[in-house]
């Protein structure tokens, strides 16, 4: 049997803040696998089911997150387990939004939820940490952590959480690798078929700028004092020719005057 215990703090006021992201992942987890209907127990509320093969409990403390270890400790000394069958799912400052890393032991790192647990079971039990980025100075860890996630966040904490319950089989037989390659999948999928993924690549191909740089051909440029070659100028000076011909057809013009006539003219 294994407990998978997602941390946060209850309350509607709290249940999109970036602290609340471990009940997010069990939630999910009693969704997509069926578990049954949420109840009060061990200080906490919890939901009994199977992943593959395996019994899970899934426990969310009602306790706030700094007393979180209360519930966790309660639930594993009643099934009477050892810290390595419990798994805990907690927000991580150090990883950016949307990573996740599994880890058995170790430090709290600052955290008031693994600190309580820490006192209550030890440190030697498995962690699910699910990044949500950090803030960028440690005086704004604490408002950051209790708000909400914004809304340009809501795609990828959905694909996670997809990810978490596709996973949660293989985290349950032990297999960390597995389950984080489930996530994977779903943050970033592969191209279908593998063959959108090499088109992608094409990407260099386009930089076929060398072939683009036909631009030397299209700097025809060359070509285009070919203009000079159609030089309309001549063109235009020929349609002009005709006029200067005209005035020669008007001089040559025969004299229609009879002897008498022109001997008139002559002395006018």
């Amino acid at each position: 049997m294994k407990i998978f215990a997602g941390l946060g703090n209850p309350g509607g006021q709290y249940a999109q803040n970036r602290h609340n992201i471990g009940f997010m992942a069990v939630d999910a987890i009693a969704d997509a696998h069926g578990f049954q209907p949420w109840k009060a127990r061990f200080q906490g509320q919890v939901a009994e089911g199977r992943l593959g093969g395996d019994k899970v409990l899934l426990i969310k403390p009602m306790t706030y997150m700094n007393l979180s270890g209360q519930a966790v400790g309660e639930a594993m000394r009643f099934y009477k387990l050892g810290p390595e069958d419990v798994v805990v799912f907690h927000d991580e400052l150090d990883l950016a939004p949307g990573r996740l890393k599994v880890k058995t032991g170790g430090g709290h790192a600052g955290h008031n939820g693994l600190r309580s647990i820490h006192a209550h079971i030890g440190e030697a039990y498995g962690r699910v940490r699910m990044g949500i980025g950090h803030p960028g100075r440690k005086e704004l860890v604490s408002g950051y952590v209790l708000h909400d996630f914004a809304k340009g966040d809501a795609d990828w904490l959905d694909d996670v959480m997809r990810g978490v319950a596709d996973g949660a089989p293989d985290l349950a037989r032990g297999d960390g690798a597995k389950f984080l390659n489930a996530v994977g999948l779903r943050v970033s999928p592969p191209r279908s078929g593998g063959g959108t993924a090499p088109k992608a690549p094409t990407g260099p191909k386009a930089p076929t700028g060398p072939k683009a740089t036909t631009g030397p051909k299209a700097t025809t440029g060359p070509e285009a004092p070919a203009q000079p070659k159609t030089t309309p100028g001549p063109q235009a000076a020929a349609t002009e020719a005709p006029a200067p011909v005209q005035a020669e057809e008007t001089q040559s013009a025969p004299d229609t005057r009879n002897p008498l006539q022109k001997l008139v003219d002559r002395f006018r």
